[in-house]
């Protein structure tokens, strides 16, 4: 079933459509490099954001309003003068709120095993079918999570097909000697991202995403109370996702663009609720004990 869903998107994905899927903001940063021609970093930072804002990573037809705002943002880190770069990639995406200019955070990611090679106006060149290069791939990858995440926001468990592409992206580099893409690369990487993201252990924090967003975060402009209520009552459920696993990597993506947000939201409710929240989250979170110890005072 799922290789029958990629084969399907696939095809959408294939299909010529004017208006395209993200709002993506590109910056490439190189603070520890020495050298007084950067030409190349500013090439580099105009041909991600041709790739990413330039091709159709959805099935369906994205108005421009409502284009997905990301951030990434390449830190150079690396380089030998010539075409082969290493760093670290920070992967941001939010998406709005209903009936507010509020935004919410849904990825946040920072990919510290970066390394490619990059020549001056080079194009660069993606195909689901295979490898083509380890820059295409990532921005590839990211872009399908992205999305995954955005539709997981809006309808319960949507990311589903673009998460599946995302592992399918993984598959491929898998072949590549690029660091990152395989299980014995270490626990916190894209292999283990797109693992999580596509294994039914991890449904019930998918789930979340959406009750989150569409049953709370979307009320609480027409009525704060009742959305807060409705993400309380929901609150249990991450006590529940299993962090122990090798590779709990979703979880802690997960919280990493969350946990402001939840201090925020339960900041405003009365001190029975604030503790209730403080120990279910220090619980599921324990690495932002100390921001949820707030909700006490």
């Amino acid at each position: 079933m799922k290789a029958f869903g990629i084969y399907i998107l696939l095809i959408c994905l294939s299909l010529k459509v004017a208006a395209q899927d993200l709002n993506a903001h590109v910056q490439v940063v190189s603070p520890k490099i020495q050298s007084t021609n950067k030409r190349i970093f500013q090439a580099l930072e105009t041909a991600m954001k041709d790739f990413l804002n330039g091709r159709k990573w959805s099935a369906d037809v994205i108005l421009p309003q409502e284009r997905i705002e990301c951030n990434f943002i390449l830190n150079i880190t690396t380089w030998d003068g010539s075409s082969n770069f290493a760093g670290e990639l920070q992967v941001q995406s939010s998406r709005p709120v209903y009936g507010s200019t509020y935004t919410s955070t849904l990825l946040n990611v920072n990919d510290k095993d970066i390394d490619f090679t990059y020549t001056e106006g080079q194009s660069i060149d993606f195909t689901d079918q295979n490898f083509q290069s380890n820059l295409a791939s990532l921005m590839a990858f990211y872009a399908y999570v992205v999305v995954g995440m955005d539709y997981d926001s809006f309808s319960r468990l949507g990311g589903s097909a673009y998460f599946a592409a995302a592992q399918n992206v993984a598959t491929n580099a898998q072949t590549s000697s690029s660091k990152g893409w395989k299980a014995f690369d270490g626990n916190n990487n894209r292999y283990w991202l797109s693992e999580n993201l596509n294994n039914k252990l991890y449904q019930p924090l998918r789930s979340f995403v959406y009750d989150y967003h569409r049953n709370g975060l979307d009320l609480m402009s027409d009525n704060p109370g009742k959305g807060r209520k409705a993400i309380s009552a929901i609150l249990p459920v991450l006590s529940q996702v299993d962090r122990q696993r090798l590779g709990a990597m979703f979880p802690l993506v997960f919280f990493t663009a969350k946990s402001d947000e939840f201090v925020s939201i339960f900041a405003k409710t009365d001190p029975q609720d604030r503790v209730a929240a403080m120990n279910i989250l220090s619980q599921a979170d324990p690495a932002n004990g100390l921001k949820y110890q707030t909700l006490q005072k």
